[in-house]
Protein backbone atom coordinates (compact mmCIF):
# COMPACT_ATOMS: atom_id res chain seq x y z
CA UNK A 1 0.00 0.00 0.00
CA UNK A 2 1.11 3.58 -0.90
CA UNK A 3 0.53 6.28 2.29
CA UNK A 4 1.46 9.50 1.46
CA UNK A 5 1.27 12.60 4.03
CA UNK A 6 1.07 16.12 2.78
CA UNK A 7 3.28 18.44 5.12
CA UNK A 8 2.24 22.19 5.33
CA UNK A 9 4.58 25.11 7.10
CA UNK A 10 2.85 24.34 10.41
CA UNK A 11 2.27 21.23 10.39
CA UNK A 12 3.82 19.01 13.39
CA UNK A 13 2.64 15.72 13.05
CA UNK A 14 3.62 14.43 9.76
CA UNK A 15 6.70 12.03 11.26
CA UNK A 16 4.59 10.80 14.04
CA UNK A 17 1.94 9.49 11.07
CA UNK A 18 4.81 8.36 9.27
CA UNK A 19 5.75 6.48 12.53
CA UNK A 20 3.15 4.85 13.28
CA UNK A 21 2.54 3.27 9.66
CA UNK A 22 6.10 2.42 9.90
CA UNK A 23 5.09 0.15 12.58
CA UNK A 24 2.88 -1.56 10.08
CA UNK A 25 5.44 -1.99 7.63
CA UNK A 26 5.05 0.76 5.07
CA UNK A 27 7.24 3.47 4.62
CA UNK A 28 4.92 6.82 3.85
CA UNK A 29 5.96 9.45 1.27
CA UNK A 30 5.81 13.02 2.90
CA UNK A 31 4.29 15.35 0.56
CA UNK A 32 5.41 19.31 0.20
CA UNK A 33 2.34 21.43 0.27
CA UNK A 34 3.18 22.61 -3.16
CA UNK A 35 3.71 19.25 -5.20
CA UNK A 36 1.34 17.95 -7.36
CA UNK A 37 0.63 15.02 -9.28
CA UNK A 38 1.81 12.39 -6.64
CA UNK A 39 0.22 9.26 -6.03
CA UNK A 40 -0.93 7.16 -3.37
CA UNK A 41 -3.51 4.39 -2.25
CA UNK A 42 -4.05 6.56 0.80
CA UNK A 43 -3.45 10.38 1.39
CA UNK A 44 -3.40 11.54 5.15
CA UNK A 45 -3.76 15.02 6.35
CA UNK A 46 -1.85 15.65 9.42
CA UNK A 47 -2.63 16.82 12.68
CA UNK A 48 -0.72 20.92 13.43
CA UNK A 49 -1.00 24.46 12.27
CA UNK A 50 -0.89 25.00 8.60
CA UNK A 51 0.15 28.57 8.15
CA UNK A 52 -0.10 29.23 11.55
CA UNK A 53 -4.33 28.91 11.65
CA UNK A 54 -4.01 32.43 9.77
CA UNK A 55 -7.79 33.97 8.74
CA UNK A 56 -8.70 30.87 10.15
CA UNK A 57 -7.81 27.06 10.54
CA UNK A 58 -7.42 25.22 7.37
CA UNK A 59 -8.62 28.89 5.05
CA UNK A 60 -4.75 28.89 3.59
CA UNK A 61 -4.48 25.09 3.44
CA UNK A 62 -7.17 24.73 0.94
CA UNK A 63 -5.34 26.28 -1.40
CA UNK A 64 -2.65 24.96 -1.89
CA UNK A 65 -1.44 23.44 -4.63
CA UNK A 66 -0.97 20.07 -3.17
CA UNK A 67 -5.07 19.99 -2.76
CA UNK A 68 -5.61 19.94 -6.73
CA UNK A 69 -4.28 16.01 -6.16
CA UNK A 70 -6.30 15.30 -3.13
CA UNK A 71 -9.59 16.54 -5.01
CA UNK A 72 -8.97 14.37 -7.75
CA UNK A 73 -8.17 10.99 -5.47
CA UNK A 74 -11.61 11.82 -3.71
CA UNK A 75 -13.54 12.24 -7.04
CA UNK A 76 -11.26 8.87 -7.71
CA UNK A 77 -12.54 6.99 -4.48
CA UNK A 78 -9.23 6.92 -2.96
CA UNK A 79 -8.94 7.04 0.48
CA UNK A 80 -7.98 10.52 2.49
CA UNK A 81 -7.74 10.66 5.87
CA UNK A 82 -7.62 14.18 7.82
CA UNK A 83 -6.74 13.96 11.63
CA UNK A 84 -7.43 17.45 13.64
CA UNK A 85 -6.23 20.00 11.09
CA UNK A 86 -6.46 18.10 8.39
CA UNK A 87 -10.61 17.20 9.78
CA UNK A 88 -10.50 20.65 9.37
CA UNK A 89 -9.05 21.28 6.10
CA UNK A 90 -11.33 18.55 4.78
CA UNK A 91 -14.46 20.36 5.98
CA UNK A 92 -13.02 23.51 4.06
CA UNK A 93 -12.28 22.07 0.88
CA UNK A 94 -15.79 20.68 1.37
CA UNK A 95 -14.63 17.26 1.12
CA UNK A 96 -16.37 16.79 4.56
CA UNK A 97 -19.72 18.00 5.87
CA UNK A 98 -20.04 21.09 8.46
CA UNK A 99 -17.35 23.02 10.07
CA UNK A 100 -15.41 23.62 13.41
CA UNK A 101 -15.85 26.52 15.30
CA UNK A 102 -13.46 27.36 18.63
CA UNK A 103 -14.01 25.19 21.35
CA UNK A 104 -16.84 26.62 23.98
CA UNK A 105 -14.32 27.43 26.11
CA UNK A 106 -12.20 29.73 24.20
CA UNK A 107 -9.01 27.83 25.42
CA UNK A 108 -6.57 25.49 23.53
CA UNK A 109 -7.51 21.45 25.14
CA UNK A 110 -4.78 18.85 25.30
CA UNK A 111 -5.43 15.57 27.09
CA UNK A 112 -6.77 12.21 26.53
CA UNK A 113 -10.28 11.81 25.68
CA UNK A 114 -12.52 9.07 26.23
CA UNK A 115 -14.63 7.65 23.05
CA UNK A 116 -17.56 5.45 21.91
CA UNK A 117 -17.14 3.93 18.38
CA UNK A 118 -20.65 5.12 16.94
CA UNK A 119 -19.90 3.26 13.32
CA UNK A 120 -17.27 0.20 12.79
CA UNK A 121 -18.64 -0.21 8.80
CA UNK A 122 -16.27 1.16 7.35
CA UNK A 123 -12.20 0.62 6.89
CA UNK A 124 -11.00 2.82 9.30
CA UNK A 125 -12.90 1.27 12.46
CA UNK A 126 -13.40 -2.23 11.32
CA UNK A 127 -11.15 -3.63 14.06
CA UNK A 128 -13.34 -1.87 16.65
CA UNK A 129 -16.72 -3.43 18.25
CA UNK A 130 -19.79 -0.51 17.42
CA UNK A 131 -20.52 1.62 20.82
CA UNK A 132 -16.59 0.82 21.98
CA UNK A 133 -15.36 2.74 24.27
CA UNK A 134 -11.53 3.85 23.49
CA UNK A 135 -9.03 6.71 24.47
CA UNK A 136 -7.24 8.82 22.22
CA UNK A 137 -5.17 12.58 23.25
CA UNK A 138 -6.79 15.81 21.69
CA UNK A 139 -5.12 19.15 21.14
CA UNK A 140 -6.97 21.43 19.46
CA UNK A 141 -8.59 25.17 19.95
CA UNK A 142 -10.77 24.59 16.71
CA UNK A 143 -12.12 21.37 17.92
CA UNK A 144 -16.09 22.57 18.18
CA UNK A 145 -17.65 20.96 15.36
CA UNK A 146 -21.14 22.21 13.66
CA UNK A 147 -23.62 21.08 10.61
CA UNK A 148 -27.41 22.52 10.44
CA UNK A 149 -29.81 20.23 11.41
CA UNK A 150 -30.74 19.18 7.76
CA UNK A 151 -26.87 18.54 7.31
CA UNK A 152 -26.58 16.21 10.73
CA UNK A 153 -29.99 14.14 9.59
CA UNK A 154 -28.07 12.73 6.92
CA UNK A 155 -25.11 11.90 8.80
CA UNK A 156 -27.13 9.69 10.93
CA UNK A 157 -29.00 9.11 8.63
CA UNK A 158 -26.02 7.43 6.10
CA UNK A 159 -24.02 6.26 9.51
CA UNK A 160 -21.43 8.90 8.57
CA UNK A 161 -20.68 9.51 12.03
CA UNK A 162 -17.62 7.85 13.61
CA UNK A 163 -16.86 8.71 16.40
CA UNK A 164 -18.75 10.71 19.54
CA UNK A 165 -17.08 12.38 22.72
CA UNK A 166 -18.06 11.18 26.43
CA UNK A 167 -18.24 13.75 28.60
CA UNK A 168 -18.02 16.44 25.54
CA UNK A 169 -14.92 18.94 25.73
CA UNK A 170 -15.38 21.40 22.80
CA UNK A 171 -18.79 21.71 21.91
CA UNK A 172 -19.45 19.70 19.21
CA UNK A 173 -22.67 19.41 18.10
CA UNK A 174 -24.22 15.57 19.28
CA UNK A 175 -20.68 15.00 20.55
CA UNK A 176 -19.27 14.70 17.30
CA UNK A 177 -15.84 13.71 17.11
CA UNK A 178 -15.37 12.54 13.67
CA UNK A 179 -16.96 11.56 10.82
CA UNK A 180 -16.40 9.89 7.04
CA UNK A 181 -18.29 11.22 3.44
CA UNK A 182 -21.33 9.02 2.51
CA UNK A 183 -19.04 6.67 0.54
CA UNK A 184 -16.89 5.66 3.45
CA UNK A 185 -13.77 6.71 1.47
CA UNK A 186 -12.82 10.21 2.82
CA UNK A 187 -12.48 10.25 7.17
CA UNK A 188 -12.25 13.22 9.52
CA UNK A 189 -11.45 13.11 13.35
CA UNK A 190 -9.91 15.42 15.86
CA UNK A 191 -8.66 13.21 18.31
CA UNK A 192 -5.00 11.76 17.58
CA UNK A 193 -4.21 8.31 16.71
CA UNK A 194 -1.15 8.71 15.63
CA UNK A 195 0.01 9.94 18.94
CA UNK A 196 -1.09 6.12 20.68
CA UNK A 197 0.80 3.90 18.59
CA UNK A 198 3.74 2.51 20.59
CA UNK A 199 3.82 1.03 23.89
CA UNK A 200 6.49 4.16 25.49
CA UNK A 201 2.98 6.12 24.57
CA UNK A 202 0.90 4.18 26.67
CA UNK A 203 -0.82 2.26 24.16
CA UNK A 204 -1.10 1.21 20.59
CA UNK A 205 -4.43 1.37 19.71
CA UNK A 206 -4.02 3.91 16.63
CA UNK A 207 -2.70 1.19 14.86
CA UNK A 208 -5.54 -0.58 14.56
CA UNK A 209 -7.42 2.61 13.40
CA UNK A 210 -4.67 2.59 10.62
CA UNK A 211 -4.44 -1.04 9.98
CA UNK A 212 -8.27 -1.03 8.92
CA UNK A 213 -6.77 0.50 5.38
CA UNK A 214 -4.45 -2.38 5.21
CA UNK A 215 -6.75 -4.99 4.44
Amino acid sequence: MKVAIIRFPGTNCEFDTAYAFEQLGIKADIIWHEEQNFSADLIVLPGGFSYGDYLRCAAIAKLAPAMKTVKEHAKKGAYILGICNGFQILLELGLLKGAMKHNNSLSFISKMQKLQVISNNNAFLKNFQKNEMIDLPIAHGEGNYFIDDDGLKELEDKDMILLKYIDNPNGSIKDIAGICDENKRIFGLMPHPERVCDDILGSKIGLEMFKGFLN
